[in-house]
């Protein structure tokens, strides 16, 4: 009886953020702020707008970061500082939240990631009873774009379920044609970097030892299609934009001034809160 009024229900959903302190291309990178706010505090408000969710939480392996998110009301978890993925520290938060049904992965470094965008891959997990994960793409329309290593593609089955991640480009044509980039039903998706996984899975995916081809690509989403299990992927027409350099970075402050032409100038270094001392 109790699983029937599960089933009944509609279902919950939850975003947890990811938020490490180090990063290699630009150090501390979600604790910049020369927009006047921490990069993190972007991607939590924006993950706030989403309409689905229950609530944000941040899942944290240092105390700056923390600091951070409280200084702006955030909600923010501790993790182990040694966990190896963003994916297993969502799972680690995920732990505590026996009472949601789908915990939604926003990466810290997307502050333009649109609240549709999110809503959406929770809906289309709630679509697909048979996928335990769900996912976004976008039509790549650029040679760069296509050829780039960083930038993850993903081909798809009949279904819209995903049949393999590579930083390749696939599918590979073999003859070229300029024209292949602008076809209405683009042959090449890039993939967004936002999931949804139903939480149970998600528990399981973080016990599962890296798959073969995952090893290879050093692409996690591998591993749930080499054990056999479906990913339902959405097409959206607007990609988000991740922060990994400093150009990047630069970039995204001077779209946030141009949005804001009339605000007051931004501290090139605002201030973020700081551990205390350790008292010995």
């Amino acid at each position: 009886m109790l699983e029937k009024a599960k089933k009944d229900r509609p279902s919950t959903s939850q975003i947890v953020i990811p938020a490490r302190l180090a990063s290699t291309r630009l150090p501390k990178k979600l604790l910049l702020c020369e927009t006047g706010k921490p990069l993190i505090q972007h991607t939590y408000e924006a993950a706030c707008r989403a309409r689905r969710p229950r609530g944000v939480i941040v899942a944290t392996d240092h105390e700056e970061i923390a600091l951070a998110v409280e200084s702006f009301g955030g909600r923010v978890v501790m993790t182990d500082a040694d966990l190896t993925s963003g994916t297993d520290r969502v799972a680690q938060a995920a732990l505590g939240l026996d009472d949601i049904d789908l915990i939604v992965n926003v990466q810290g470094d997307e502050p333009e990631l649109s609240a549709d965008s999110i809503d959406r891959v929770i809906e289309l997990l709630e679509s697909e009873p048979d996928a335990v994960m769900s996912t976004l793409a976008t039509p790549v329309r650029t040679r760069t774009t296509l050829e780039n290593p960083a930038c993850v593609k993903v081909v798809l089955d009949n279904r819209r379920r995903a049949l393999y991640f590579s930083r390749s480009p696939i599918p590979h044509p073999r003859q070229w044609d300029d024209s292949l980039l602008e076809e209405a039903r683009p042959p090449f998706l890039l993939h967004l970097g936002i999931y949804a996984y139903r939480r149970e899975f998600l528990l399981r995916l973080a016990n599962m030892p890296p798959s073969r081809l995952e090893r290879i690509e050093k692409l996690e989403q591998l591993r749930v299609i080499e054990a056999g299990h479906a990913i339902a992927v959405g097409i959206v027409d607007e990609p988000s934009i991740g922060i990994d350099t400093p150009g990047e970075y630069q970039a995204f402050v001077a779209r946030v001034r141009a949005a804001h032409p009339t605000a007051a100038p931004f501290a090139p270094h605002a201030a973020i809160p700081t551990p205390p001392p350790m008292v010995t």
